[in-house]
């Protein structure tokens, strides 16, 4: 077993839009929770009710959402914050191959929004009456499920995978990126680089984590998260010495499920162990 900490925690409260960085979080069986915000809880979708993402908008990085007196608000860039209904209509939606239902947050912040993406596009959150799980192939019989994140709960990062990248980085004579790029919601000190995908579970307190596929990168990792600007770097070099064809491409990260203690928390600093390394 190996002594790992909590670094940091983010969430995710709309899918694509800028984190909220938080000391303490709860775990959720569907992922980090704080008053008022559930990791990827809403989601744009564009007139068909597919998901959109900063892949086709980079934009969306500046979107702001802010949790205030256990209620979730949007900052978004030329508007006042728009009125977000809870719980309006519902509609049929899509992530990547899964058909989920959300309810619509309004024409207040469909307007917003589609104002400052230049698309037509509108807001909506989960509908947790129809659960949404996790790929068996990777998840098992868990019963592992999640809201409109990817494909699963928790993204874990270990604080020396991205130390190890912006060493390549700077051989190659490019500046440092930071965490922000790979949209962790855990970020974790004491392994080796990349020993977030070789080990079977992180352990903190009652809370059990368990790694179970590592976490296919896409062009968003090229995306400044502070101005919503694009570049070719950290994609490139990531792809010299990362590039795992059994997963599709380029990883970094790992995708987690929540083994044990839903409802306990996490908070930066914690100390636990890892292991066993199954390499």
């Amino acid at each position: 077993m190996t002594d790992v900490a909590v670094v940091s925690l983010h969430l995710y409260p709309v899918k694509s839009c800028r984190a909220i960085d938080v000391p303490r979080a709860t775990v959720a069986t569907t992922g980090l929770a704080v008053a008022g915000a559930r990791d990827r809880e809403w989601m744009v979708v564009d007139a068909q009710g597919r998901f959109v993402t900063q892949r086709e908008h980079p934009r969306m990085a500046l979107i702001e959402p802010l949790v205030e007196d256990g209620t979730l608000r949007l900052r978004v860039p030329g508007s006042e914050p728009p009125v977000l209904r809870a719980q309006g209509d519902a509609r049929e939606v899509v992530v990547w191959r899964s058909s989920v239902r959300g309810f619509d947050a309004g024409d207040d912040a469909a307007a917003a929004l589609s104002t400052f993406l230049g698309a037509d596009v509108r807001l909506v959150r989960f509908d947790d009456a129809l659960p949404r799980a996790c790929n068996p192939d990777h998840a098992g019989e868990s019963g592992a499920a999640t809201l409109f994140a990817d494909g699963y709960p928790l993204l874990v990062i270990g604080q020396a995978s991205l130390d190890g990248l912006n060493e390549r980085l700077a051989t190659r004579g490019f500046p440092a990126v930071p965490m922000n790029r790979f949209r962790p919601n855990v970020v974790v000190a004491g392994l080796e680089p990349h020993g977030e995908d070789r080990v079977d579970r992180l352990v903190f307190g009652d809370v059990v984590l368990r790694p179970v596929k590592p976490c296919t990168r896409c062009v968003v990792t090229t995306t400044d998260q502070a101005s919503g600007e694009r570049y070719a770097e950290p994609l490139r070099t990531l792809a010299t010495y990362r590039r795992d064809e059994r997963f599709g491409g380029v990883t970094f990260g790992v995708n987690a499920i929540i083994a044990s203690g839903a409802g306990g928390s996490l908070a930066a600093g914690m100390r636990g162990t890892a292991g066993p390394d199954v390499r």
